[in-house]
């Protein structure tokens, strides 16, 4: 019996998307965040499903889901852009002693 339900948006990379990629995750200084969602991103190229790539990665569906998506929405740029507020934090300015 098929599966029924939302249709997946096929994620297909690029010889030059992969590397980076691959690169991202497997570096030892990328954060663990972007080397995770490097990692999602890899898998479901792979043609896993999102069930499946949460499973091998210790992480819920929904991430899953929500990185398949941005990258391919955002046509390669997914993974290294976050929508997020912390990407934008800057670190505060030294002060010197006598001024607030």
């Amino acid at each position: 019996m098929a599966r029924t339900g939302r249709p997946k948006a096929e994620l297909v990379l690029s010889d030059e998307e992969r590397a980076q990629l691959v690169r991202w995750s497997r570096r030892a200084k990328s954060s663990q965040a972007l080397a995770l969602r490097s990692k999602i991103v890899l898998a479901c190229a792979d043609g896993l499903d999102n069930k499946s790539v949460a499973a091998k990665l210790n992480c819920v569906p929904a991430t899953v889901g929500k990185w398949r998506r941005r990258f391919v929405t955002r046509s390669g740029q997914g993974a290294a852009s976050s929508s997020s507020p912390t990407n934008a934090w800057t670190p505060p300015r030294s002060r010197s002693c006598g001024t607030p």
